[in-house]
């Protein structure tokens, strides 16, 4: 079946989950600049989360330009995938309206784990669908990144409850990481591009 239809749907749920996210964002009854102090925790969660659909947003988009049609299993692995990236907004809120707090900041690594893994079921979903000598699949090749990522936000989970900052920092390295669309797509199917 084409493909068309799962991209539209994914296009509008991600578009719905940063809109969530935007609404957790509280207009302050004072007009000074001080009244906005206590909103930064939550703005910069909001940031990292924005960020961090924005990476999946983009990534998605390479990865289904480079395939032909997807199947029922393929369905399933998005909706997978779409199911933690809806929890975003929600481990957002929490770990901003807390402070950075040790257990939200954890469960926000969670929800970025299992997303991380629910991305990788997907795109291993959509190789073995196009074959392994697929276009799809030579751009992916050993996925690093993609291991690297879950890695790191298995270490970062229990790292918070020793120290937020530095599960926050590897949470931000991880977006660093993916922070250009992946450009081994672009390199397989643009050959000029590199």
């Amino acid at each position: 079946m084409s493909k068309g239809r799962l991209e539209a749907f994914s296009d509008g749920v991600i578009a719905i989950i940063i809109t969530i996210m935007v609404l957790e964002l509280r207009v302050p009854h004072e007009a000074e600049l001080l009244a906005l102090r206590p909103l930064v925790p939550v703005f910069l969660s909001y940031v990292l989360s924005f960020v961090y659909l924005g990476i999946y947003w983009n990534n998605h988009h390479h990865m289904l330009h480079a395939v032909r049609q997807v199947n029922g299993r393929i369905l399933w692995a998005n909706q997978h995938l779409l199911f933690w990236l809806s929890l975003v907004p929600f481990a957002t809120a929490w770990m901003g309206e807390n402070s950075f707090a040790a257990q939200p900041v954890a469960l926000y690594g969670f929800v970025l784990l299992a997303a991380g893994c629910a991305y990788t079921i997907l795109t291993r979903a959509l190789i073995e669908h196009h074959g392994p000598q697929s276009e799809l699949a030579a751009a992916v090749g050993s996925d690093f990144k993609g291991k690297l990522s879950i890695l790191l936000y298995a270490v970062a989970i229990p790292l918070a409850f020793a120290s937020r900052a530095l599960a926050c920092a590897l949470y931000v390295v991880v977006a660093v990481m993916w922070l250009v669309p992946d450009r081994r797509i672009e390199r397989v199917l643009l050959p000029g591009a590199r």
